[in-house]
């Protein structure tokens, strides 16, 4: 036995012995030849049939198409990318603020700064919030897990702004949090109730979305489980149905009577429409004003969703700098700025961002995305390396059980805070004590297509009164 355990150590210290030679010296050589062998190949291979055709490849193809394409090859089922589109749309990064610093001066820095919004000024009952961020509607069940969305909605309640339901199931924990509810009037079978609609603080006539824009669908039952098919009135093997209208041969006409309905339900609070920014934005805007609405809110092209054929996010619609600033001249233009608020969204992720919409016109934001990693922030690393952090906030998700909520709630009222809190310092560096102070003509941009498209000034020609006249 002795002889046995000698033999084995010795076995055993000669191996590491030898790997340690090796790692020394031999190293060199192994790559040496390796690399010899690889670099043979790859320089000697005609290019149809060699590795590195992948380099050219990719680049005419992307690693995206590639991706998207054989997705589509293997399913041949509709794609349904998550978190909206990935090309580059005109955004708001090459618009910069003018800080004020000879004159005006600016606010001292323990001076508070009113941001205070109030949302559909000509209802008969206004929404006030304290911040101008609103959490987007992100559905429950279609898209979002019970315990995110309790997270959000306490975490809009704790800052002092609200949370929009989206199209999904309704969490009657939600409203009893007690902060500002917005309910999504979407086109589907659920969420109808005249209670919940009387319980409300704003209603939101959903006619479309930036990435969707105004189509319907069907989610399964197997796409959609647990207590959101209760809520949504769902029976076992049903699949849920948004619909692409309200009623059948809808006109504008149904749409006004719907908001009047709405409207003398609620007893007066502020009732608008959702839609994706589309080409014909101004005529859009035109027939919500015939029918109606206290406010519009305008998701841009750059908006996202659980899930959208990526055509729809890609290839529908029209960046939501563009949208913005086309909604706002058109409100200008029919007296209706300033009495139909308007609510920007659709890949506002920043404060930067915010600030800049609010700047051009909006009255407040919707975010979405960036709440949904705020509020997954640090839960998202359960899921990672191995799955998309995503999968710690779906109601599918692989990882939602161990969402902790009030994990999710500080982790979501820090971001509004801290976000709330950078807005006003740059308020502040601009010289302005209140949200209202703010306009177009604090802004410039350093790209001159961006600068004249918006109507303000190129940041590389000197500014001029005249110039700021035209503003």
């Amino acid at each position: 036995m002795t002889n046995i355990f000698y033999y084995l150590t010795f076995g055993m210290v000669a191996f590491i012995f030898i790997v340690f030679i090796f790692m020394l010296f031999g190293w060199r050589w192994f790559m040496k030849r390796m690399v010899k062998q690889m670099g043979k190949i790859i320089l000697t291979d005609s290019y149809q049939e060699n590795i590195a055709e992948l380099m050219p490849g990719l680049r005419h193809m992307g690693i995206q198409n590639m991706l998207e394409n054989s997705l589509r090859a293997e399913s041949g089922d509709v794609l349904h990318r998550p978190l909206g589109s990935s090309k580059k749309w005109p955004h708001l990064d090459p618009i910069t603020f003018i800080p004020a610093q000879t004159t005006p001066f600016p606010i001292d820095g323990e001076e508070d700064v009113d941001v205070e919004v109030t949302i559909g000024p000509q209802a008969k009952k206004p929404m006030k919030i304290k911040i101008p961020l609103m959490i987007s509607g992100m559905a429950y069940g279609i898209a979002l897990s019970e315990e995110v969305r309790l997270s959000l909605a306490q975490a809009a309640n704790n800052v002092g702004t609200a949370i929009n339901s989206g199209e999904g199931a309704v969490l009657p924990e939600e409203i009893d949090i007690g902060g500002k509810y917005i309910l999504q009037f979407s086109k589907t079978a659920w969420s109808k109730e005249e209670a919940l609609i009387k319980q409300a603080d704003m209603i939101e006539v959903k006619l479309g979305q930036g990435a969707l824009f105004g189509t319907g669908g069907k989610i399964s039952p197997k796409n959609l489980t647990g207590r959101a098919r209760e809520l949504m009135g769902l029976k076992e093997n049903e699949d849920a149905v948004i619909y692409d209208n309200f009623v059948e041969n809808q006109t504008l006409d149904d749409l006004k009577e719907l908001v009047d309905e709405l409207r003398s339900l609620t007893g007066g609070v502020p009732i608008g429409a959702k839609m994706g920014a589309g080409g014909k934005i101004e005529e859009d805007i035109d027939h919500l004003i015939y029918i109606g609405v206290d406010y519009i809110a305008v998701d841009g092209g750059q908006a996202a969703t659980l899930g959208a054929p990526p055509i729809l996010s890609d290839d529908v619609g029209i960046p939501t700098l563009h949208a913005i600033v086309r909604a706002v001249n058109h409100l200008e233009k029919r007296n209706m700025k300033g009495k139909i608020s308007l609510v920007a969204s659709g890949g506002l992720l920043v404060p930067g961002h915010f600030l800049k919409v609010l700047a051009l016109g909006a009255d407040a934001v919707y975010i979405g995305s960036a709440m949904l990693f705020a509020v997954s922030h640090p839960q998202s690393l359960n899921a990672l390396p191995f799955e998309p952090p995503t999968q710690v906030v779906w109601n599918q998700g692989k990882f939602k059980d161990q969402f902790k909520i009030e994990v999710g709630v500080k982790s979501a009222e820090k971001f509004l805070t801290a976000s709330t809190e950078e807005m006003k310092m740059a308020l502040r560096a601009m010289g302005k004590r209140s949200l209202t102070e703010l306009s177009k003509r604090d802004l410039v941009s350093y790209d001159e297509l961006t600068a004249k498209m918006v109507g303000i000034p190129f940041s590389f020609e000197p500014w001029d009164e005249k110039q700021k006249g035209d503003i």
